[in-house]
């Protein structure tokens, strides 16, 4: 078990990070905070020897991406050289939101298709994966969907479990860790708590009702290289909660 590395998933920073000069602040605010690293998400367009330089020049990892399906299999060679020039191995879609009516064929369907945008990246250092939400844990055909896609996606097809989804779902978050041991390089550290009016809602790590021991240990465990901190939205400005959630994970957490 290798030390956890804490990177920022820029969508938190989303609305700060529309052009290169602001992608480059907001890098430099997280490098501020001790950030290790950050996963790439939701930027304006940039070159992307802009973008190493500016993560070269503040010290920072790039610990994963999130492309599109799209991209992974119609620029499959752009999307290769790219990481290859960010020493990047890990890139994921944000998840399947089919629009059809649910089966157990339709999630069947997206992994045979993954598997095949799976093959194209073999012998690059480069894998890709699959990003949770919630409505993977709503049953199909007596199935829940993310148990169908992690039996039927190629072993090489790696799982970004994001806690926050998991618990919206009703999913024991370091259950569905364990149960990709090996294949979960980075996971989405993203808090929750519930209001008065009886709301789930994102909080900073540690400020919300996940238990956060059990998830650490099980991503140790895991064998998790990258703790990604994200919060979609909340109460408190996105950079200053980055750095609570940080602090939180050092100070209170132990990562």
């Amino acid at each position: 078990m290798g030390k956890l590395l804490i990177g920022a998933q820029m969508y938190t920073v989303r609305e700060f990070c529309k052009t290169p000069a602001e992608i480059a602040k907001s890098c430099a605010k997280v490098k501020a905070m001790g950030y290790d690293g950050i996963q790439v998400s939701a930027f304006g367009p940039i070159d992307p020897r802009e973008l190493k330089r500016i993560l070269d020049g503040e010290g920072l990892a790039c610990a994963a991406t999130h492309v599109s399906r799209d991209r992974m299999e119609n620029e499959t060679e752009n999307v290769i050289e790219e990481h290859q020039l960010w020493n990047c191995r890990y890139t994921a879609v944000g998840g399947f939101f089919p629009r059809e009516a649910w089966t157990r064929a339709l999630w069947e369907g997206f992994a045979h298709t993954y598997n095949r945008v799976a093959a194209k990246f073999a012998g690059s250092g480069i894998r890709i994966g699959y990003h949770n939400h919630s409505h993977e844990l709503s049953p199909v055909d007596g199935q829940l969907p993310l148990a169908l896609l992690i039996e039927q996606c190629d072993p090489s097809i790696w799982f970004e479990i994001d806690t926050y989804w998991i618990q919206h779902g009703g999913g024991d978050p370091a259950a569905w860790i364990d149960r990709v041991a090996g294949r979960i390089p980075c996971v989405h550290f993203k808090d929750m708590t519930i209001t008065p009016a009886r709301e789930h809602k994102m909080c900073e790590i540690g400020a919300g009702n996940l238990n956060w021991p059990r998830i650490i240990q099980s991503c140790r465990d895991a064998g998790v290289e990258w703790c990604l901190v994200e919060r979609d939205s909340g109460d408190l400005d996105p950079f200053e909660s980055l750095r609570i959630s940080l602090e939180n994970m050092r100070d209170k957490l132990g990562v």
